[in-house]
């Protein structure tokens, strides 16, 4: 049995580990919410050091949520060299979007057949949000909800490997834009999402599926060569969106 002094350590111990998975939640989120708002630029170097002050945090701290980054593909690490914003090829951006495709259709027809009343009803609030955001010309909003559109529909299949590798996709697809696309293009058309959710409402499978090829094939028809814009060297303010 432990004792008074062991216990007591024990508890120290998951006090902190439970503070330390709170801060880092907080830094993932910032750093994925600047990917998704248009607000990091692929190349960033995102170094240990400045994370740390930036944050309040130790660098094993920062280490903990960059290698999540890496292995969800949306960082890359160098070794000699730290950790950077992916920017993904033109090869990537290809085989990107035919992951989608394979990715995105059985999610869409696993919604189909099994989106209850509620599930339609926080789809239609969120393209609600989404239309919102471009009628006040909140575009970095409008982005990360076009994006979060996606993710929701892998929330609603049920299947939370399925919706961490969409939040990776969907984060990748976003870094691509940003490379391979004017600054102020729309990812997403206004009204796709909404005639998307209609097909999922109607039960049409087909429709469905084919609606979501052509809302992807939109998106990577866009997408042209260009020299990757220069990174921000304010790393606090994008964060914190000041």
């Amino acid at each position: 049995m432990p004792t008074d002094k062991k216990r007591s350590k024990i508890a120290e111990s998951e006090v902190a580990g439970s503070f330390d998975g709170a801060h880092r939640n907080v830094i993932y989120e910032r750093l994925m919410n600047a990917i998704s708002e248009h607000r990091l630029q692929p190349g960033t170097k995102l170094a240990e050091d400045r994370l740390s002050s930036i944050f309040s945090v130790s660098r094993t701290t920062v280490r903990a949520v960059l290698q999540q980054l890496s292995h969800e593909l949306v960082v890359t690490i160098v070794p000699n060299r730290g950790a950077f914003v992916a920017s993904p090829t033109v090869e990537e951006a290809r085989e990107l979007f035919e992951a989608r495709r394979q990715i995105e259709l059985p999610i869409i027809e696993k919604v189909c057949r099994c989106a209850t009343k509620k599930d339609l009803a926080r789809l239609r609030a969120h393209v609600a949000q989404e239309n919102e955001a471009r009628k006040r010309d909140d575009r970095r909003t409008a982005v990360r909800l076009s994006g979060e559109f996606h993710v929701m529909l892998a929330q609603v299949s049920g299947n939370r490997f399925i919706e961490r590798t969409m939040r990776g996709l969907q984060m990748l697809t976003c870094l691509t834009i940003l490379l391979y696309n004017a600054p102020t293009a729309q990812a997403c058309p206004h009204d796709e999402h909404s005639r998307l959710i209609d097909a999922l409402e109607a039960g049409n499978v087909k429709l469905a599926q084919k609606l979501m090829v052509e809302h992807l094939e939109h998106i990577e028809a866009t997408l042209r060569l260009h020299e990757p814009a220069e990174e921000d060297d304010n790393l606090e303010a994008i964060l914190f969106d000041r």
